[in-house]
C-alpha cells in the first residue's frame, strides 16, 4: 500500500458514471421503477453506498478513507440507464476507485432486480467522469524557470562541524520539483550575516528565499526576529500550516516560531533546523507555497 501519510488533507471530489442497456421488453418496467423485490431505484442506491464504503475490502491497494457526502442518480434514456454517482471527501488520497466501484455495484443492481425480464442486458462504459484535489489542482503546478535560494543559518554546520542535512534536504526536494536553487549559502547565528544574504536575494528579485535554523527557543535561535525585521508583508497561514502538519505528527513542533511573509517580490519562508522538521515543514506547503508568486506579481488566485 502507498505510503500517504506524509501528503496533507484538502477536499476530494469524484464523479463516476456506468451505463446498463436494456432491451425495449423492459422499458415499462425501467419507467416504473417497481419490481417484486421493490424500488429499482432505491435499493440500487442503496447498494452503491454499500460499495463505496466497502471499496478498500475488494480493492486490495485502496486506503480506507472517510466518504464526507455521496449522490447517486440515475438518468434514464431509451434502452439504457446511466448511474452517475459523486463523493466527496477531505483526505489525502482521491476517491476515484469508490465513485467507480458504486457505480459499478448500482449498475449490477439495476441487472439483478431486471435480469428476470431481459436476458440480453450488459453493462457498459464504467469510467470516472471528473476528480479534482491534491495533483489534479492548479495550486499543485509550479511554473516552468521558477527559482529559489537557501539559506542554512547554523554556527556548527558554518564551523564544519557537521553537514547541512536541512539546507541540502530542502535543495533536493526544490530540484526534484523542477524549481531551480539560484543560490545557496550557510551562515551562523547572526543577525548580520543572515541580513546580509536575505537582502541581496530580494534585491535580486528571487522569487522564494527560504532559511533552515534559528526558529527555536534558544539563546542563538534569532532567525526569526533577523526576518521580520525584513519582510513587509506577514503571511501567517505558510508557517501556521507547517506547525499543525508537524503537530500532527511530534508535539514539539508547536515549539517552532517559523515565521513567513513577503518583501518587494519575493516570498520568505523560515524552516526549522532540524532535518525531520525542514522535511515535514516542505510536505506540508509544497507545492501549494509556489501559488504565491504569480499573486505577488498582480496574477489572480485561479491563475
Amino acid at each position: 500500500m502507498k505510503d500517504i501519510a506524509a501528503r496533507i488533507n484538502t477536499l476530494r471530489i469524484a464523479t463516476a458514471s456506468a451505463r446498463l442497456k436494456y432491451s425495449p421488453d423492459v422499458e415499462e418496467i425501467v419507467a416504473r421503477g417497481i419490481t417484486p423485490k421493490g424500488n429499482i431505484y432505491e435499493i440500487s442506491k442503496t447498494a452503491a453506498l454499500i460499495g463505496a464504503k466497502q471499496t478498500p475490502m475488494l480493492i486490495p491497494f485502496c486506503h480506507p478513507l472517510s466518504i464526507d457526502g455521496m449522490s447517486v442518480t440515475f438518468e434514464k434514456e431509451p434502452g439504457s440507464i446511466i448511474v452517475r454517482v459523486e463523493a466527496k471527501s477531505i483526505g489525502r488520497t482521491g476517491l476515484e476507485m469508490e465513485v467507480l466501484t458504486a457505480a459499478s455495484v448500482a449498475a449490477l443492481n439495476l441487472y439483478d432486480l431486471l435480469k428476470p425480464y431481459d436476458a440480453e442486458m450488459s453493462i457498459e462504459k464504467i469510467q470516472l467522469d471528473k476528480k479534482t484535489g491534491g495533483k489534479s489542482e492548479k495550486w499543485n503546478r509550479i511554473k516552468e524557470g521558477t527559482t529559489a535560494a537557501v539559506l542554512t543559518v547554523s554556527d556548527t554546520v558554518a564551523a564544519g562541524k557537521k553537514p547541512d542535512g536541512s539546507g541540502t534536504a530542502i535543495k533536493d526536494r526544490l530540484t526534484s520539483l523542477g524549481v531551480t536553487v539560484a543560490d545557496y549559502r550557510v551562515v551562523a547565528d547572526e543577525p548580520q550575516q543572515i541580513q546580509q544574504w536575505v537582502e541581496k536575494w530580494i534585491a535580486e528579485k528571487i522569487p522564494f528565499i527560504f532559511t533552515t535554523g534559528g526558529t527555536g527557543l534558544g539563546p542563538r535561535d534569532v532567525t526569526v526576529e533577523t526576518l521580520k525585521k525584513l519582510i513587509q508583508r506577514p503571511v501567517p497561514g505558510i508557517a501556521e500550516a507547517m506547525r499543525v502538519h508537524g503537530g500532527q505528527r511530534t508535539p514539539v513542533a508547536m515549539l517552532s516560531r517559523s515565521v513567513a511573509g513577503t518583501a518587494d517580490q519575493s516570498i520568505i519562508v523560515a524552516f526549522p533546523g532540524s532535518t525531520r522538521g525542514v522535511t515535514e515543514s516542505m510536505d506540508a506547503i509544497f507545492p501549494a507555497v509556489f501559488h504565491g508568486a504569480g499573486i505577488l506579481r498582480g496574477g489572480r488566485h485561479d491563475d
